[in-house]
């Protein structure tokens, strides 16, 4: 962001930065790749060492590295660099909470190929890529599945004990599961929870892989296909809707839902995981500025309030619903009762 003037005369910086910031991304990307945050925690302080150890040019690393500095990824002191608290935390490939591979997904060309032409995108008012990413076996949910799985699993390792029910329940559905960790989550908390898993089968080979690396293959059913089109079964005691609905507008969103409630017992819950704005859609800022995301990568989808999630409830036949934060991640858990 650019620096505010004392004065508080116009500053054409924040603009350039913006139409700059495309930059940031890629560099971003070709760190990771290059394991420069890993390099640098394992002893590599100069941009010579790390070069050397990247396989790179150390002129040209001295330049990532500076510019990695600028971006406040690294610190530099005496020409050596280090990490900053995030990087170290969240980009050094030997840490438990490493989340490098997310950048395989969002960085993908298939997916930023999307936001080439926004202005073309609000004329027509969604993706002017056919139906985006929501293609039948579109290959973008499989790196989805394969990369994404570091950020989602604060929440889907606290979803066993945010959601009401969940010990005494015996049949989860888990809808658009991808990597399948929600339901596996639940799975392995539980014991007696037997697990339907719905997605493209391209996807769901992912989630039978992760369900078997967790010791629970056993008990997840995998049934490849839409969820608007296949058969859910019936009798669910829990249904987990994992960023789904953010992905469809409010007419597709209720026609969903209503079938999700008849494959539901009486007294089940709905467990929905969303990243919601507040009423003022610009509040909180990452949550707010997913509608962008979902603008160019859909036809009709968008971030949706707690208040149009709970209209969209309560259209289908759902009860009263809550909402909650999850505990290290963006997400917010809405609870839905099944009268």
């Amino acid at each position: 962001m650019a620096t505010p003037q004392p004065n508080g005369q116009p500053n054409p910086e924040h603009i350039f930065e913006a139409l700059n910031a495309y930059q940031q991304t890629f560099c971003l990307k070709g760190a990771i790749e290059l394991e420069v945050f890993t390099h640098i925690a394992d002893g590599a302080s100069s941009a010579e060492e790390i070069a050397k150890r990247a396989g790179a040019d150390a002129r040209a690393m001295r330049i990532l590295c500076d510019y990695l500095t600028i971006r406040g990824f690294l610190t530099k002191e005496n020409g050596s660099y280090g990490l900053s608290n995030d990087a170290a935390l969240f980009l050094n490939k030997r840490s438990p909470a490493y989340i490098g591979t997310i950048s395989r997904f969002l960085d993908m060309d298939a997916h930023i190929g999307h936001f080439h032409d926004i202005a073309a995108v609000v004329r027509k008012g969604g993706t002017v890529h056919g139906h985006g990413n929501m293609e039948p076996n579109n290959p973008a949910w499989v790196e989805f599945a394969h990369s994404m799985v570091p950020i989602v699993m604060p929440a889907a390792q606290a979803l066993p004990s945010l959601v009401p029910g969940a010990s005494a329940a015996k049949k989860v559905l888990d809808v658009a599961a991808g990597h399948g960790m929600f339901g596996i989550c639940m799975a392995r908390a539980h014991k007696s929870v037997q697990i339907v898993a719905v997605d493209w089968e391209n996807v769901l080979q992912v989630a039978g892989e992760n369900a078997a690396k967790a010791g629970v293959a056993d008990r997840v059913k995998l049934v490849p296909g839409s969820a608007f089109d296949v058969d859910f079964g019936k009798d669910f005691d829990i249904v987990l809707m994992p960023n789904f609905l953010h992905h469809f507008d409010v007419p597709t969103n209720v026609g969903l839902l209503k079938k999700v409630h008849a494959a539901m017992k009486p007294g089940g819950t709905l467990a929905t995981l969303e990243f919601v704005p507040n009423d003022d859609r610009i509040t909180p800022p990452m949550s707010a500025a997913f509608s962008m995301m979902m603008l160019a990568s859909t036809e009709r989808g968008d971030a949706y309030t707690f208040r149009e999630l709970d209209g969209m409830f309560r259209q289908a036949g759902f009860g009263e619903s809550t909402i909650q934060a999850v505990p290290n991640s963006p997400m917010h858990l809405i609870v839905t009762g099944r009268p």
